[in-house]
């Protein structure tokens, strides 16, 4: 029964769920709890990319040097760093390749996704065939 699961681990609320490349859905929802667990700014940078602080400088805003951070922001944009470190430990060795060239979490979310579950179109059309064959379906 124990080699039909497709985790090496049980549940814990310390440790990351690993994703060995099968039942992509089981895990992104595990992750998706693990993280908001872990820290909510953890999420944030997943959903809207890592925090950059700016400053407005002539009338343009422009990227804040990182000598120039105050706490608070160093504190933010570690979190896109967390997070990364978060997902590359949790993925297998092929997985990892997958991602290892994201410069941001959210990069690296967006490919898995793509990769695992298809893009809006891709998705449409599986549920646009399955609607059709349910409703060709006899008995």
């Amino acid at each position: 029964m124990a080699d039909k699961l497709p985790f090496g681990e049980g549940a814990s609320i310390n440790i990351r769920p690993m994703f060995c490349g099968v039942n992509y859905q089981f895990w992104k929802v595990r992750m998706k709890i693990f993280m908001h667990s872990t820290n909510k700014g953890i999420c944030e940078t997943i959903e809207n990319g890592p925090f950059i602080p700016q400053v407005k400088r002539y009338e343009v805003l422009i990227d804040k040097p990182s000598s120039e951070w105050t706490e608070v922001e160093s504190k933010k944009a570690k979190f896109d760093w967390i997070a990364k470190n978060i997902i590359t430990s949790a993925l297998s060795c092929d997985e990892f390749f997958r991602v290892s060239q994201c410069s941001s979490t959210k990069e690296m979310w967006g490919i898995l996704e793509v990769a695992h579950e298809g893009t809006n179109d891709v998705k449409r059309a599986k549920k646009h065939a399955l609607i059709q064959e349910y409703e060709l379906f006899r008995m």
